[in-house]
């Protein structure tokens, strides 16, 4: 009998396990996977969702999140057909849309309506709040782009995104003031730095440098044949995208030993403070 994990007991007695997030997170995996096949938007499984499809033909039974992944350009068609044709039953977080939304946390979040979800986060906090549905069960949308292998190349605007991290964090974090200037630089850097790879037609890509939570000595960096073309395989009761090559995909983002199960004391989830999963 497959192990159920508790996140939550409520007053009543019942329980809200894992699983039951999973089961709305897959709802969410397939509304989007239906917008992106009906736009023509690549898209792949990213980080643990990834690797559940892999090992498990699903989720990890003990992740209480799903990530997607895609690349700039389709990232930002994602955002005009969301404007237009999100369903009825999610709202969508960005920065392009909504300058309180925290740079430095996957560029778009898609939530589901009448759920709710505190994420354990204390320096990244989303900032959206004040409209129905912002803090529902969500999907992250990290955002990919064109890097350069050249170490000496790739280097200098990482650290500079390293750098503006941090008076961003402070500001928005911790003094809880919208930092939008030192924002839009970050993005400016970021979107520079992609245009210019793309343009010298970079056989590699990676997680944009938004993301500073990796250190820039050793950055999330792959072939684009390994990623492309995507390619749809087993998820749960559906078939979602992932990576042309798992392995190599894998290999970085996740380690050597990925299909190694962690150990028991390991296996928990560590992504839900406070969940609730209908209305009162």
């Amino acid at each position: 009998m497959a192990e159920e994990y508790i996140l939550k007991e409520n007053p009543d007695g019942t329980k809200i396990t894992v699983h039951d997030v999973q089961q709305v997170l897959l709802v969410i995996l397939k509304d989007i996977d239906a917008i992106c096949r009906r736009h023509n938007i690549t898209y792949w499984l990213n980080g643990g969702s990834a690797l559940g499809a892999v090992r498990h033909k699903g989720f990890i039974p003990w992740d209480d999140d799903a990530d997607i992944a895609m690349m700039r350009d389709d990232f930002n068609r994602f955002i005009d057909v969301m404007k237009e044709e999100c369903p009825d039953r999610y709202v969508f977080q960005c920065f392009q849309t909504d300058d309180r939304y925290n740079v430095l946390i996957p560029g778009m979040k898609i939530r589901m309506k009448g759920t709710y979800l505190k994420e354990v986060n204390f320096l990244l906090s989303n900032r959206c709040t004040g409209y129905e549905g912002c803090d529902g069960v969500f999907v992250d949308v990290f955002v990919y782009d064109y890097v350069s292998p050249d170490h000496f190349r790739d280097l200098p605007p990482r650290i500079l995104n390293q750098i503006l991290m941090v008076p961003e964090v402070i500001a928005d974090n911790l003094l809880h003031i919208n930092p939008i200037g030192i924002k839009r630089l970050i993005m400016k850097n970021t979107i520079a730095y992609g245009k210019r790879n793309k343009k010298k037609h970079s056989d590699y890509v990676g997680f944009d440098l938004t993301w500073v939570w990796k250190s820039p000595m050793k950055p999330f960096i792959f072939r684009c044949e390994d990623i492309f073309p995507v390619q749809y395989v087993p998820f749960e009761d559906t078939r979602l995208p992932i990576a042309h090559h798992p392995h190599e995909f894998l290999t970085m983002g996740i380690g050597e030993d990925y299909m190694t199960l962690p150990p028991e004391n390991k296996r928990m989830a560590k992504h839900i403070e406070e969940i609730k999963l209908k209305e009162d």
